[in-house]
């Protein structure tokens, strides 16, 4: 069964800067990838067809499924640490998350549902969509 992770995305201000910064790193090292100090211990799980779902500006945002996770021995500091090799953005409905530090595992029925690429259809702005959450509009 898939397993995914959930991480804050610290600098970036919005799905469109986060797909700007993806840009950016596929120039420079021809792939996506998160880097990590935490080692995730259910690795089978999360390469079960698990994603990386982005918390952007107190809100999920952007999910990107987990292609694999490569271990390395030591940083330039000397600890241990990992990247976990990303595949495109997708655009996923805006849940209101509180900051936390490193990453989370997300159970598959917890995490947010993929919103369509239909602009007709587009989620409204992060701080409205918590406020129809809460008035148990959407």
């Amino acid at each position: 069964m898939a397993l995914n992770l959930i991480k804050l995305c610290v600098g970036i201000d919005s799905a469109e800067h986060l797909k700007e910064r993806h840009a950016e790193r596929m120039r420079t090292h021809g792939r996506l990838f998160a880097h990590t100090r935490m080692i995730p211990k259910r690795v089978e799980e999360l390469l079960d067809g698990g994603s990386l779902y982005w918390v952007i500006k107190g809100f999920t945002g952007v999910r990107q499924p987990i292609l694999d996770i490569e271990m390395f021995e030591r940083d330039e500091e000397g600890r241990p640490y990992c990247l976990i090799i990303l595949g495109p953005a997708v655009t996923v409905a805006a849940y209101p998350r509180r900051p936390f530090q490193g990453w989370r595992y997300l159970k598959p029925d917890e995490a947010p549902p993929d919103v369509g690429g239909d602009a007709a259809h587009s989620p409204p702005p992060p701080e409205m969509a918590a406020q129809l959450r809460a008035l148990g509009l959407l």
